[in-house]
């Protein structure tokens, strides 16, 4: 990966409405880009948020009856037992619980608080108390808006869906790739040499992870309304096949369970 010869720019894109469930997601953001028009290599940033609100992820909170499991975590960490109820039921395993906290591993594979279920900036006119899940399919959500955008544009481009995450062992959230199509999500480094002329043995490069971050500074954490962010100006070099599928460290080398 290298920065093309122009400089590398973000823009927030703004003037997207509330997004309902089933809402042309892609409709709506080729409208918001009107006076943007994409270019080759472009990289659009997508919040989760949008996404998941146009699939219809949202899940009313007065609807759920909890189970037992549910109950006694919520005794632990003193959380809404529906709401962990809804947790669970994104989750494959839950990795920590104590006041406040409950850290799990999400069916796609993401170790994380909460499996993503989220209460902020959530409106519904359908629920009482919503709650929103992450994609379905990250890597497949943005596979179909990128196809969606190119042949809106007529140009090649890279989508990543992002979330913000917090980090063991770091305070504070970051944002990071849940999905990714027409990217690099994981650029393999190996065999390369440094200045010196070291082959490097160990690393790999989280493109997608660095995309979103990037664009986490645009977008913000709370009111500001940028849920979309296009990055221009990088080489970025093939795309992946996996999506960010390919940054989900396999379980057998989670040294750390």
């Amino acid at each position: 990966m290298s920065a093309a010869a122009q400089p590398v720019t973000l823009k927030g894109i703004r003037g997207l409405p509330e997004v309902a469930p089933g809402a042309d997601l892609a409709a709506l953001l080729i409208a918001a880009l009107a006076d943007t028009p994409l270019l080759e290599g472009d990289v659009l940033v997508i919040a989760q948020k949008i996404v998941s609100k146009a699939e219809g992820r949202l899940i009313d909170l007065a609807s759920v009856v909890p189970g037992a499991r549910a109950q006694e975590l919520a005794a632990i960490t003193h959380k809404d037992a529906r709401l962990v109820e809804v947790i669970l039921s994104e989750s494959t395993e839950v990795v920590r619980a104590a006041l406040n906290v409950l850290i799990v591993r999400h069916r796609l594979g993401c170790v994380m608080a909460n499996a993503g279920v989220d209460r902020s900036n959530v409106a519904s006119v359908t629920a009482r108390e919503p709650v929103l899940l992450l994609p379905h399919d990250p890597d497949a959500s943005a596979a179909a808006l990128r196809t969606a955008l190119q042949l809106r544009f007529g140009v090649a481009l890279g989508i990543v869906v992002s979330d913000s995450f917090g980090r063991p062992w770091r305070m504070g959230v970051v944002n990071v790739a849940l999905g990714a199509a027409g990217v690099p999500a994981l650029l393999n480094c190996r065999g390369e040499s440094d200045r010196s002329g070291r082959p490097l043995q160990v690393t790999e490069v989280a493109i997608a992870d660095a995309l979103a971050a990037a664009a986490g500074l645009v977008m913000g954490e709370a009111a500001e309304s940028v849920p979309a962010v296009l990055i221009r100006g990088l080489q970025l070099g093939p795309a992946s096949q996996k999506g960010a599928r390919s940054l989900v460290r396999p379980l057998a080398e989670d040294l750390f369970r």
